[in-house]
């Protein structure tokens, strides 16, 4: 209900740890989702996974948002361009190539009928992602894919964490801080 996450999530570990039948000793690392996102979620997700590690002596794994997203299309498309919504017609994106290779780091874009042409001229491009519902009202190229309302999911974390615990690589506990992309503009 609402805001409610920043109030439950500790319950809801505890719930999906005794689910599992997993003790919080078993775990040899957390992943969290470092960005970029909702400034608020992004704080509260990372301050609780710091706090965990920091308790259970064990490190933590970043991994990028957008990164994420994108191991959720199920197309074979030449281009993978995950989408956030960030507000009026302005979106949190990436450029991921077929095989995952990031073509272009994360990056703000104010959605024009030009934003990405590059990219739908040379090949299939999949947008997924809960911004790209405003992106498809203004792309009518044939070569796009759009998967909306696809929200970044743990359940593709996984592999991604799972490749940096191996080459073990970790945050720093007492220096990590989330990738906000932009600054915070609060309201008064």
């Amino acid at each position: 209900d609402g805001y409610s996450h920043n109030e439950q999530l500790h319950e809801f570990i505890k719930d999906v740890m005794s689910i599992a039948k997993v003790e919080m000793k078993a775990l040899k690392a957390i992943a969290v989702s470092k960005g970029p996102g909702s400034y608020t979620g992004l704080r509260i997700g990372v301050s609780c996974a710091k706090g965990l590690c920091y308790a259970l002596s064990i490190p933590l794994i970043a991994i990028e948002t957008l990164t994420v997203l994108s191991q959720m299309s199920p197309n074979n498309t030449t281009y993978i361009i995950p989408m956030i919504d960030a507000r009026r017609m302005e979106v949190y994106t990436a450029v991921i190539d077929q095989n995952g290779v990031i073509i272009e780091r994360a990056f703000a874009e104010i959605l024009t009928d030009n934003s990405f042409a590059k990219f739908l001229k040379k090949g299939s491009v999949t947008f997924i992602g809960d911004g790209v519902d405003k992106w498809e009202k203004h792309c009518k190229n044939l070569n796009s894919v759009f998967l909306s309302n696809v929200l970044p999911s743990a359940r593709f974390m996984g592999e991604l964490a799972h490749k940096q615990f191996m080459k073990r690589s970790f945050e720093d506990l007492a220096y990590f801080e989330p990738y906000y992309l932009k600054d915070f503009h609060g309201s008064k």
